[in-house]
């Protein structure tokens, strides 16, 4: 997470760092993220920062960057993916939550939001996966990785993604790509949260008992 923050008496700090991870499975979406987050030059800010949350039943989002401005456009999602639903009585289509998330980015490009967000899920058309940069260029993909880890998280998920992958295969995949950037990113680390998105369940996030289960099992 980075921003640069003016603290009285201390000035100027930075929030940095994150990795996050998004990938689509013939039967899903798995989105994973780490929990920390950094001030410069080198301290743990806070060890439990939420990453990954829901925009709709069938949405969901991961966030690298500055939380608040995150949180300011995972708010307008919500509140418009609701009213679509409600308008139209159907679930709001992931190009079109995306598209939403771009405009209002873009719209902001001479004063960027600092963040890079990932938005994942399913409509009448399938699963789908797209990227966000501060500037609102909007990217869909199989494989998404942001923050400061992802050039390590990278590495794991080339070497190891298929598309026609089943969920529990990229649930363990998404894992390890994040416990990589843990192990070689600095400012990535402390715990990792989960979430899937089906069209069974719909948005979920794995609990503490899965995810420990999980992570024995990826454990060397």
């Amino acid at each position: 997470m980075m921003r640069g923050l003016d603290y009285p008496g201390l000035g100027p700090r930075k929030l940095f760092g994150t990795t996050t991870v998004g990938l689509k499975c013939k039967d899903g979406v798995v989105m994973a993220t780490d929990t920390r987050a950094t001030m410069l030059p080198g301290l743990v800010a806070h060890k439990g920062v939420k990453k990954i949350y829901e925009i709709a039943w069938n949405v969901g989002m991961t966030m690298a960057g500055v939380p608040a401005e995150a949180v300011s456009i995972l708010d307008i999602l919500r509140a418009n993916a609701r009213l679509y639903t409600m308008q139209r009585r159907r679930l709001m289509p992931i190009r079109a939550v995306a598209s939403l998330a771009s405009n209002i980015l873009f719209s902001q490009r001479y004063y960027p939001y600092l963040i890079q967000v990932i938005i994942g899920g399913f409509d009448d058309e399938g699963y789908h996966l797209y990227s966000l940069d501060p500037f609102g260029s909007r990217i869909e993909d199989d494989v998404i990785s942001t923050g400061s880890g992802s050039t390590v998280a990278y590495g794991v998920l080339e070497d190891n993604y298929r598309r026609d992958m089943e969920l529990k295969d990229g649930l363990a995949l998404a894992l390890r790509a994040i416990m990589a950037a843990m192990r070689r990113n600095v400012y990535t680390g402390d715990d990792v949260n989960v979430a899937t998105v089906t069209e069974k369940e719909g948005y979920r996030e794995l609990n503490k008992e899965e995810k420990k289960r999980l992570i024995k099992e990826e454990s060397p």
